[in-house]
């Protein structure tokens, strides 16, 4: 991963930026991956993400549980508690997670869960939606948000059942759209009109799992279309450290993963371009992501 060094930073003048979508693996020595996992990421240790966010001026950290840990939580609570203050979690549950765990992840600074489809080829609507409500339901208690790793066909098929939710509901990396089917592509509308209840919140992260061209220019209509619909709910993520492999790859859980080596500089001032004025940009990096996750 080629990160800036801290001469090349731009003086953004915000302070509380909040990367709302990273991830850490530490040696599997310290927390062992889950046997069932789709893939080996590389190891990506809490000091090089410390490093990243110094230079890009990142004070908050949002830890998303990746999925090759499956719903071990062990490396999750470590980073809060090492991290300290200014991070806060996403966990991975399933049944079997107790109120109690719950109730302690919450303490230690938990404040959502993921349902991770996507990544596992799962694209069933009315599979998704019996997660979702078991999941809602389980967590009840808490003040907890489902964030969603799913793409615009479900999207689109559990529109009334999200907006129907009792929380607040959180999509990964642009809804996983289309960047190239353009803006007429079946179930954009939907995920805008859940943004403009202010029902959900979309990540503008990771373009490179939207976008096939190098720059991903082809993304910002939908940026822009995005942030129009209701800037009071898009967030912002580096999606650290970048791992998506190329396309065609054959994963194999034992083999190790390298990462994308994405400029993270540029992925922020990317986002600072979409929002087309301070004030939007404010809202994405710092105010938006202090309210959803509790800061």
């Amino acid at each position: 991963m080629t990160e800036p060094t801290a001469d090349q930073i731009p003086p953004f003048g915000l302070r509380g930026i909040c990367d709302c979508h990273a991830h850490v693996y530490q040696p599997a020595s310290q927390f062992p991956f889950w046997p069932g996992r789709h893939y080996t990421p590389a190891d990506a240790p809490i000091e090089q993400l410390y490093a990243m966010h110094r230079a890009l001026g990142v004070e908050r950290t949002v830890i998303v549980h990746p999925s090759p840990y499956g719903t071990d939580n062990s490396s999750l609570l470590w980073l809060l508690q090492t991290i300290g203050a200014n991070a806060r979690g996403v966990a991975v549950i399933d049944e079997h997670t107790t109120h109690d765990a719950l109730t302690a992840m919450h303490r230690a600074g938990v404040r959502g869960t993921r349902l991770n489809l996507e990544t596992r080829g799962q694209r069933d609507p009315d599979f998704a939606r019996e997660q979702i409500l078991r999941t809602v339901d389980q967590t009840a208690h808490l003040t907890w948000h489902v964030q969603l790793f799913v793409n615009l066909s479900v999207i689109e098929a559990l529109h009334d059942t999200i907006m129907a939710l009792p929380c607040t509901v959180v999509f990964d990396h642009f809804g996983r759209l289309n960047a190239a089917a353009g803006l007429q592509q079946p179930g954009l509308d939907a995920l805008i009109s859940l943004v403009r209840a202010g029902k959900t919140y979309v990540k503008l992260s990771a373009p490179y799992r939207v976008s096939d061209l190098p720059d991903y220019a082809d993304v910002a209509p939908f940026a822009h279309a995005l942030i129009g619909a209701n800037p009071d709910r898009m967030l912002w993520g580096s999606d650290w450290p970048n791992s998506f492999p190329p396309a065609g790859t054959v994963r194999k859980p034992e083999v190790p993963e390298p990462f994308r080596p994405e400029n993270n500089l540029a992925a922020i001032r990317r986002l600072i371009g979409w929002a087309q004025s301070a004030e939007i940009a404010r809202k994405i990096l710092v105010d938006n992501p202090a309210r959803l996750y509790d800061f």
